[in-house]
């Protein structure tokens, strides 16, 4: 994401007042031109030498010659563009967006709200006399665009041209912002847990029962409006689930990540049985498939239907399993792919994420029930830990773009806060 009040505010250091967005102050005009250059290259720089897929550039582009200026970068590049721009003319929306997320903005450092309200009004106001919108009848026709107006009450959509296009508006015609809750649990703990067994399909061990209890408990203390209970298919969440006396979901999609030839065995027993896949994982975690199984990547694209439904939905809790709730939480904190694979999700622990403007907020819940430790540490690796007969294609065990080799050299580029792509690949 290349948002450009990063790059003003790294130009300008010191916001002082909504005349730096009046359409005839000429030095700030030129600034604000200055640093979508900037922005643009840094885009194309993304693109063309750190081989990205997808560029955000956050910006209001509110005229026709700031939208001319992309589309002849874009051209130049031979670069697709998709617009998407979002209407609001309810004041009490509006009103709710600035206490919301501007009073927060680096803009603002002192924070005082009935300023921050009155300064953003009016820098609206300067946005006003040149905003020309998208015209879908004659001007803009040929463009591929959605109108987002008032938050999501309705869409225009106008010559969506290819997958990502299409998957970009189906995400957006299903988020909303009202306030929610999503809490996130791994099953109790099971049998197979006891004994370091990966995968198959056990039962709830004691403490795995006596967790789904405690859960119970937790959630009838927390009195959620509404909530709704999704588990996988696997015996052990829905156990966990019945404990609750509640109506439950089921979605296959939600099992936990298929080991292959793997299930079913200890980390001892296949380093032992299968050495070189053994190292192979530790050496690309996110990447490796286990022969006949999945990887973490295979399993992102699998719960797409169920990120999607999350965001379409009010308050849920998702009973389910240790690599799966790696891919959800990593969705909602934004973790690269680097990272997803040892995010820590103890059993009998509940994450409770509360969506926010650009992020969103974690409360982690003990319910205090002993439970074994499954998570592995991410390894200390060596080239010597690879087995010699394995190319880094073969490694890989998945269909990826390639990224640029591991020694070219990458310019630093600012990213809006907490919006820094993440690495596709991850070492």
């Amino acid at each position: 994401v290349f948002n450009l009040g990063v790059y003003r505010r790294e130009a300008v250091k010191s916001y002082k007042s909504y005349d730096f967005f009046r359409h005839d102050n000429k030095e700030a005009m030129e600034i604000r031109k200055r640093c979508a250059l900037v922005a643009l290259q840094d885009v194309k720089a993304y693109l063309l030498e750190e081989c990205g897929q997808i560029a955000v550039f956050d910006a209001t582009n509110t005229t026709r010659e700031r939208r001319d200026l992309i589309l002849n970068f874009a051209k130049e590049n031979a670069f697709k563009v998709f617009f998407v721009e979002s209407v609001c003319d309810d004041p009490e929306v509006i009103a709710a967006n600035i206490l919301e997320v501007k009073v927060s903005s680096p803009d603002y450092p002192e924070r005082n709200r009935e300023n921050v309200m009155d300064d953003f009004l009016k820098r609206i106001e300067c946005y006003k006399v040149t905003y020309q919108p998208l015209d879908p009848d004659e001007y803009d026709k040929d463009l591929s665009f959605i109108k987002v107006i008032n938050v999501g009450q309705r869409f225009l959509v106008n010559r969506v041209q290819d997958y990502i296009q299409s998957k970009i508006v189906y995400y957006l015609m299903n988020i909303h912002v009202q306030p929610r809750t999503i809490y996130l649990c791994r099953h109790g703990e099971s049998e197979y847990n006891l004994v370091g067994k990966i995968g198959g399909d056990s039962g709830l061990s004691p403490r795995g029962k006596q967790f789904a209890q405690a859960l119970k408990k937790f959630i009838e203390e927390q009195e959620i409006v509404d909530l709704k209970v999704w588990t996988s298919q696997l015996k052990r969440t829905i156990q966990t689930a019945e404990s609750l006396g509640v109506t439950y979901e089921q979605w296959k999609i939600l099992n936990e990540i298929d080991a292959g030839v793997c299930e079913e065995m200890t980390y001892a027993e296949i380093e032992a049985k299968y050495p070189d896949e053994f190292a192979l994982r530790d050496q690309e975690k996110y990447l490796y498939r286990y022969p006949g199984g999945e990887s973490y990547q295979d399993l992102v694209q699998r719960l797409e239907p169920v990120i999607m439904e999350l965001e379409r939905q009010g308050n849920v809790l998702v009973i389910c399993h240790q690599a799966v709730m790696r891919c959800l939480l990593a969705y909602f904190l934004d973790k690269s792919a680097d990272e997803l694979p040892y995010l820590r999700c103890p059993l009998h622990t509940i994450l409770k994420l509360t969506p926010v403007a650009y992020g969103c907020k974690v409360e982690t819940i003990n319910l205090n029930v002993e439970a074994v430790n499954t998570h592995r540490d991410k390894p200390s690796l060596n080239s010597n830990n690879v087995p010699a007969s394995q190319s880094p294609a073969r490694m890989r065990r998945s269909s990826l773009t390639p990224r640029a080799s591991a020694d070219t050299e990458q310019r630093p580029r600012h990213h809006s806060v907490g919006s820094k792509p993440p690495d596709p690949l991850g070492p």
